[in-house]
C-alpha cells in the first residue's frame, strides 16, 4: 500500500499598509525586492487583488473566517479618536467589534483540526490580551508571539537593544519552524511592516536618498528590510528541505498612503482603489507561474488554503477558492464583490461599494450619494459615470443593497446631534491628554 502523500505546509506573510505598486513584481523600478518578486515569478501573481476592507483589522477578521465584515462584524480599528457620535462626525457611525468573535470559525482552527501545527508571529488588531477566547491562541493557533513579547514597543521598529522588529520576528517564526518541520504547519506572519511611522536602517536609507526617483526613501527601505526577512524564510524552507511542499502567499491588508499609490484615487481608509487595492501571490507545489488578473478578495484565501489541503470546503464561506486559477491563470470568473466601510477613519467617512466586471460603484452614506466608475478605462477613478449611465448605477446600487440587506450589514444615516462642523478628530499624543478638554479646531 502506498504512502499518503504528506501534507502541504503554508507560510502566510502579511504585509501591513502596503499599497499595490510597493514591490518589483508589482510594477515598482524603485524598490529593490528580489525575493518578492522571486516568488511571484515561480508562482501565480494577482495584479487585481484587493483587500477585503481598507484598514487593519476587518481586512485580517475576513482573511481568517473567509467571511464578508458584516458576518463578524469587525468593520474598523477601534479607535476612541473615531469613536461613533464624535463631534467631526455628520452621521452616527456604525459601532465595530474590536475583537473577533469566538464563535467564527479561523483558518487556523480548521487547520488545526486536521493536524496542523499553527503559530501567529506578528500584529493580531483582533483581539486585547496574551490569553483568553479572543487572543491568538483562544482562536485556533498553538504559538503567539506578539513585537510587544520581543521588546518592542506599539509601532516601534526597534527595542531598547536595538534590535531591528522584522529581524526578531523572523528570527522566532525560524526557531518555531525548525521545531515543527516534521509534521504539517500553517504559520502566519502579520509583519508590522511597512507601517508608519518609519525607523528604517540607516544604511537602506541612505541607499534610497541616494537613488533618484524614489518617491518615500523611508518606505522604500522598509519594504526592502521585509524584502530581506522573506529571503532568510526562504532560504530557511530550502534548508529543511520543505520548500517544495510549502506554499508561501504573500499580500497586504490595505492600500498604501495617498502619496504613494499614484495614480490610483485614494489610500488606506477609503474604498478607492487605493485603499483597496493589493499586492498578492501564492507560490507552491503544482503551481504553474503566470499571472491571473481575477479580481480576488482577502477572504479568498481561506477556502483557497482549505483546497489545498485537502479539506472539504465549507459551505457559509463568502470566500471561493483560487485554486481554478492556480490550474489555469486565465481561467474566466465572473461574480460581484462587495466592500462594507460604515465608519470614520482618517480621510475615510462612511460607505459600501460594489464591483461587478470592471464596474465599480461606490455609496456614501454622508451624502446619501453615489459614485460609478469604469476601471478598466479609467483605474484612477477620476471620472464619476454616475449621471451618464443611470440605469448601470441603479442596477450595481440594486445588488449593493440586496447584499446589505443579506448579510444585515448597518446602513448609517442617522444625523449626529453632537456634530460641530468646525471640530476635527484628536491626533497622536491629543488623544493620550484629551481629559476634559472640548474637541480640537482645525488649524489653518
Amino acid at each position: 500500500m502506498l504512502a499518503a502523500e504528506p501534507l502541504p505546509n503554508f507560510v502566510f506573510i502579511l504585509a501591513d499598509d502596503m499599497g499595490w505598486n510597493d514591490a518589483g513584481f508589482c510594477g515598482n523600478a524603485k524598490i529593490d525586492t528580489p525575493n518578492l518578486n522571486r516568488l511571484a515569478r515561480e508562482g501565480i501573481a494577482f495584479p487585481q487583488a484587493c483587500a477585503s476592507a481598507p484598514n487593519c483589522a476587518p481586512t485580517r477578521a475576513c482573511l481568517l473566517t473567509g467571511k464578508y465584515t458584516p458576518r463578524h462584524g469587525v468593520f474598523t480599528v477601534v479607535d476612541e479618536r473615531h469613536k461613533p457620535g464624535s463631534p467631526h462626525h455628520k452621521i452616527m457611525a456604525a459601532e465595530s467589534r474590536e475583537s473577533l468573535p469566538t464563535e467564527q470559525l479561523t483558518l487556523a482552527e480548521a487547520l488545526k483540526s486536521t493536524g496542523y501545527a499553527t503559530g501567529m508571529f506578528g500584529m493580531w488588531n483582533l483581539g486585547r490580551g496574551r490569553s483568553g477566547p479572543t487572543t491568538p491562541t483562544g482562536q485556533g493557533f498553538d504559538v503567539f508571539t506578539e513585537p510587544k513579547e520581543l521588546g518592542f514597543e506599539k509601532d516601534a521598529y526597534r527595542n531598547a537593544l536595538g534590535s531591528y522588529a522584522p529581524d526578531t520576528l523572523t528570527d522566532a517564526a525560524l526557531k518555531w519552524v525548525v521545531s515543527v518541520k516534521d509534521q504539517p504547519f500553517f504559520l502566519y506572519l502579520p509583519f508590522h511592516d511597512v507601517h508608519e511611522p518609519f525607523d528604517p536602517k540607516p544604511d537602506l536609507l541612505e541607499k534610497y536618498k541616494s537613488r533618484g526617483g524614489v518617491a518615500d526613501p523611508e518606505l522604500a527601505a522598509t519594504v526592502e528590510a521585509m524584502d530581506q526577512n522573506i529571503g532568510r524564510l526562504l532560504f530557511a524552507l530550502e534548508r529543511m528541505d520543505v520548500s517544495k511542499r510549502t506554499y508561501v502567499i504573500f499580500t497586504s491588508d490595505n492600500g498604501g498612503s495617498r502619496h504613494t499609490v499614484a495614480p490610483l484615487r485614494g489610500g488606506k481608509g477609503t474604498l478607492y482603489q487605493g485603499g483597496v487595492r493589493v499586492p498578492a501571490f501564492i507560490r507552491g507545489p503544482g503551481i504553474k507561474p503566470g499571472i491571473s488578473q481575477a479580481v480576488t478578495l482577502s477572504m479568498d484565501w481561506f477556502p483557497t488554503v482549505l483546497e489545498l489541503a485537502g479539506q472539504k470546503q465549507i459551505k457559509t464561506l463568502d470566500g471561493q477558492s483560487l485554486v481554478p486559477f492556480l490550474r489555469n491563470p486565465v481561467t474566466k470568473w465572473e461574480r460581484d464583490v462587495f466592500w462594507h466601510f460604515p465608519c470614520y477613519i482618517g480621510g475615510g467617512s462612511p460607505c459600501s461599494a460594489v464591483r461587478s466586471g470592471e464596474w465599480k460603484l461606490i455609496e456614501f452614506f454622508e451624502t446619501a450619494s453615489i459614485e460609478l466608475y469604469n476601471l478598466e478605462r479609467d483605474p484612477g477613478e477620476t471620472n464619476n459615470l454616475a449621471r451618464q449611465e443611470p440605469k448601470r448605477a441603479a442596477e450595481l446600487l440594486s445588488k449593493l443593497h440586496t447584499w446589505q440587506a443579506s448579510t444585515a450589514a448597518p446602513r448609517p444615516t442617522s444625523p449626529n446631534p453632537a456634530y460641530d462642523p468646525s471640530a476635527a478628530p484628536l491626533r497622536g499624543r491629543e488623544q493620550q491628554n484629551k481629559g476634559n478638554k472640548k474637541p480640537t479646531k482645525p488649524t489653518s
